[in-house]
């Protein structure tokens, strides 16, 4: 409770770099994995693991870096995220939970699996960023 009365505490715009931050670390590890599904560096099964292990961690943490306030400023969040906000949540919902798979798949999973299992992990990024993220 005393974690969650701190970030409501937080200066909007350290919420925001929070939240973008996640997103970075995101993006830094999404990029090695989809480089080994399109065939553009060797796939390696430890390091993709690694990957998806990250994603699906850093994921849960993204939903806290939207609070109150920080809907304006430097970010390229719409402002249709906040004002639909059920719908927002469900996306990063099922984005969490596909990741989850990627990780447990990554483990123990065929390559072609895995492969699979990205790419629907990508569609729920895209139809997140699709709807509530700005060019």
């Amino acid at each position: 409770l005393s974690i969650t009365a701190a970030h409501a505490q937080a200066k909007p715009e350290d919420v925001i770099k929070y939240r973008q931050g996640a997103y970075k670390v995101m993006g830094w590890n999404m990029g090695p994995m989809a480089g080994m599904v399109k065939g553009e560096i060797p796939y390696n099964k430890e390091a993709f693991a690694r990957h998806a292990e990250i994603v699906a961690f850093v994921g849960k943490l993204t939903l806290e870096g939207f609070t109150p306030g920080t809907d304006k400023g430097d970010t390229r969040v719409k402002p249709e995220a906040f004002a639909k906000m059920d719908d927002f949540k469900s996306k990063m919902t099922k984005m969490n939970e596909e990741t989850a798979k990627l990780a447990a798949l990554a483990k123990t999973g065929s390559f072609d699996d895995i492969k699979k299992q990205f790419g629907a992990t990508g569609g729920t990024c895209k139809a997140c960023h699709d709807d509530y993220k700005s060019k």
